[in-house]
């Protein structure tokens, strides 16, 4: 009994040794792992120091406390972590290191800038952070050679796509700057940022499930025109999901100048609300703002290309030829960045001024297009009272040809046949709900809908052209143009007109059509001029080529219908009160003046003498309307129709059939 006893004792003496063996071995080996990594990062040109290192073979749990690290570049990055305490550690296999739990305590970092930088330095602090179900490179992966910022963030994007994870928490996080002299803030300038409820979730395989924030707060301190300015915000509920970082990573790289392929690099964005105050004298505030599918093309935003065009400070203003070039860059940029949808709404601003409100705006963006920038729910005021506009949109929008183009223009004025190259790049405006005030009436002016669209392009000159108006105004009693609307008792005008052009290449056919016409209580009118024979070369930016080609375009069918709403008692009457006389004198005057001058056309023409009945027959009852068509008897060239109207109207009337009445 007492060697079993006895030999029990020596087994458990040996099991005890070889546990605190095994315990103090690994010790050592992860002591040496831990040292191994700070001089690599020491070899790299950089400070890095730590406190000490404990780690519990049972629970597998690393900690290190006191770590120190200072980058060698010119504008050194600083690193303080109190303590970095890794639980559950694991290697999946020989190039993979896990840890079930991560915990950062008392994280600080810090960024000084150089004495011409824009921040002066650059502070961030976080109580705790904490990552869980880590995966990622066994060994610290090699620091760029390079200080450049863009190879920094492609560095820091490619580490993190390596990098898995369920989550990464901050609860917390407060941030500090200090302007720096580029900024011209003055002295002591300078801000202050707060985060809260920062969660990162599903990182895997170079992608982000989620990433939110609950809250960020600032304030920053600067000086304008030497006094004293503060500013103060917040924005909540940041969250963006489907986020992939090696794609931004790529923009970054320079091996990936060739990859012409468009990368999804998120999926959907929201923030808001949003407030930001000024003292003294705005507040604004953004209820939300959402941006979706925002794409990427890797070849054609290559930034750090665009970088090393930027002259540093101090530097000479680049020459015309260096401008062209780097906005060529820059419209480049543009063409490489895609936005499925972008929305702002419930934007409200306080000013001196008053108040102004905006319900919406929204866009989508394509490799350097905006398809459509849509304003809605304007409320504001103007020098003379307030105003609304209930939509505003650019149809389209090429910003990047629009930087092209600007690139060509930037060492010399454009001449007017270089600025129509302008039309393309925008396809269309759009403006309704307007009410604004008349000079200082107090009545508004009312734009329902002004709508202008063109297109078909024939070089830089659109062959398509259509323009709806619908809007009323009041009339103004000092403008002689307007006096007799006014003394007819008529004090606002409405107008509804829809003209529209276009030009067909194959049949080589002109229709202005349509065109119709609403001018509310005095007429409605509608017509349809045709042209034939239309060469490409008429809608040429060169005038010789143009007007060539006029020469060869041909008359085709007019039609026209006016009806009378009280235009025509309108100017006799004011023809009565020019001449003195009663109206039915006046109406008779110009019936007998119509007779005579149609007696002098005519010619014996029974189509011309029709046409003269027809027109005197809707001036002497009024509510008429009178229905003119004149057809082309041949072929006959438009530029000598208009010039034979000029010096032999009988003739050029007799160059067409012609068709008149008049009906109620």
């Amino acid at each position: 009994m007492k060697k079993i006893l006895l030999g029990l004792v020596a087994v458990a003496v040996l099991a005890a040794g070889g546990y605190f063996g095994l315990d103090f071995y690994a010790q050592r080996r992860v002591t040496r792992d831990v040292e191994a990594a700070f001089e690599q990062v020491r070899a790299a040109g950089a400070k890095a120091s730590h406190g000490k290192i404990a780690f519990d073979t049972r629970s597998r749990t690393l900690t290190i406390s006191d770590i120190a690290a200072e980058s060698g570049t010119q504008s050194p990055v600083s690193v303080k972590i109190a303590s970095l305490t890794m639980t559950g550690l694991g290697q999946p296999d020989a190039g993979r290191i896990s840890a079930d739990n991560i915990a950062f305590n008392d994280v600080e970092i810090g960024v000084t800038g150089g004495p011409t930088a824009t921040t002066a330095s650059l502070t961030y602090k976080a109580p705790r952070i904490t990552v869980k179900d880590y995966s990622g490179p066994a060994g610290l992966p090699q620091l760029p050679a390079s200080s450049s910022i863009f190879e920094l963030y492609r560095f820091a994007f490619t580490q993190l796509a390596s990098i898995n994870a369920s989550s990464v928490t901050a609860p917390t996080l407060t941030g500090t700057m200090i302007f720096g002299a580029a900024a011209h803030a003055g002295d002591g300038a300078g801000g202050e940022f707060a985060y809260s409820g920062v969660a990162i979730e599903n990182m895997k395989n170079g992608k982000i499930g989620t990433n939110k924030i609950d809250k960020v707060a600032f304030t920053i301190n600067s000086q304008a025109a030497g006094k004293a300015l503060k500013t103060t915000g917040d924005v909540a509920n940041m969250v963006a999901t489907d986020i992939d970082v090696g794609a931004m990573a790529a923009i970054f790289d320079p091996a990936k100048a060739n990859d012409d392929r468009d990368y999804r690099v998120q999926g959907h964005v929201s923030v808001g609300p949003y407030t930001f105050t000024t003292a003294p004298g705005l507040n604004m505030r953004i209820d939300g703002m959402t941006i979706d599918d925002v794409r990427i093309n890797p070849a054609k935003m290559q930034l750090p290309a665009l970088l090393a065009m930027v002259p540093p400070p101090g530097s000479p203003p680049p020459s015309p030829a260096q401008a062209r070039e780097l906005l060529e860059k820059v419209a480049g940029i543009y063409s490489g960045a895609g936005i499925g949808n972008a929305e702002l709404h419930g934007l409200s601003v306080e000013t001196p001024k008053g108040p102004l409100k905006l319900a919406s705006m929204r866009f989508n963006f394509e490799h350097g297009k905006i398809g459509e920038l849509a304003v809605e729910g304007l409320d504001g005021n103007a020098q003379n009272g307030p105003f609304k506009v209930g939509r505003f949109a650019l149809k389209s929008l090429d910003v990047a040809s629009l930087m092209r183009l600007s690139a060509q223009f930037a060492a010399q004025k454009p001449s007017p046949e270089q600025a129509l190259a302008l039309l393309p790049m925008i396809e269309g405006v759009e403006v309704k709900g307007v009410t604004s005030p008349y000079k200082a009436t107090g009545k508004p002016v009312n734009i329902d809908v002004l709508s202008l669209d063109w297109g078909q392009f024939v070089g830089s000159i659109p062959s398509k052209l259509r323009l709806v108006a619908k809007m009323a105004a009041p009339l103004d009693a000092t403008d002689p143009r307007q006096q007799a609307l006014v003394a007819a008792g008529i004090d606002r005008m409405a107008v509804d007109a829809d003209v529209g052009a276009a030009w067909t290449e194959t049949s080589r056919a002109f229709a202005l059509e349509p065109v119709k016409l609403d001018m509310a209580g005095l007429l409605n009118a509608s017509a349809k001029i045709t042209l034939g024979n239309v060469p490409r070369e008429a809608f040429s930016t060169s005038a010789a080529e143009s007007l060539g080609a006029a020469a060869q375009i041909e008359a085709g069918a007019i039609e026209l219908t006016v009806h009378d709403l009280g235009v025509i008692d309108l100017a006799i009457a004011q023809y009565a009160r020019t001449q003195n006389v009663s109206r039915d004198e006046a109406r008779n005057a110009v019936l007998s003046s119509i007779k005579a001058q149609g007696e002098a056309m005519s010619g014996g023409s029974a189509d011309v003498t029709a046409l003269v009945t027809a027109i005197s027959q809707f001036i002497e009852t009024p509510g008429q309307t009178l229905v003119i068509k004149l057809t082309p008897r041949a072929k006959a060239p438009a530029l000598q129709l208009m010039q034979l109207l000029k010096t032999d109207p009988p003739s050029a009337l007799a160059q067409f059939r012609i068709e008149a009445s008049t009906g109620l």
